[in-house]
């Protein structure tokens, strides 16, 4: 699984699956994060799936998708509310990583 440190508290990676949670549990996060919409590419995991296999390892979840720079504006204020919140380190995906980047850039405005 490839992974980008962008700071203390936000890693990114490319789409991830049910079978890398282990891994991201076990790396100390504490917030898994999706950036990327249901079904933008066929065979690409639901976030329901994601979803329920960070709940069963104990992470916390958040669903912020975006399709585009512009998105990262209108999920900007929910994206810093995670990180207040989030216990320890964000581990975010989208598609290639991205925009996950994109939104974490957008909010150290």
């Amino acid at each position: 699984m490839q992974m980008k440190k962008l700071d203390d508290q936000v890693t990114v990676a490319p789409q991830i699956t049910v079978a890398d949670i282990p891994a991201i549990k076990a790396a100390g996060f504490t917030v898994v994060m999706c950036n990327r919409p249901d079904g933008e590419d066929p065979g690409q995991p639901a976030w329901s799936e994601i979803e329920a296999a960070a709940k069963a390892a104990g992470l916390d979840t958040s669903f912020l998708p975006m399709s585009n720079r512009e998105d990262a504006f209108a999920v900007k204020d929910a994206f810093q509310r995670v990180l207040a919140q989030a216990s320890g380190p964000v581990f975010a995906y989208c598609r290639s990583g991205t925009r996950c980047e994109i939104l974490w850039m957008t909010a150290q405005t």
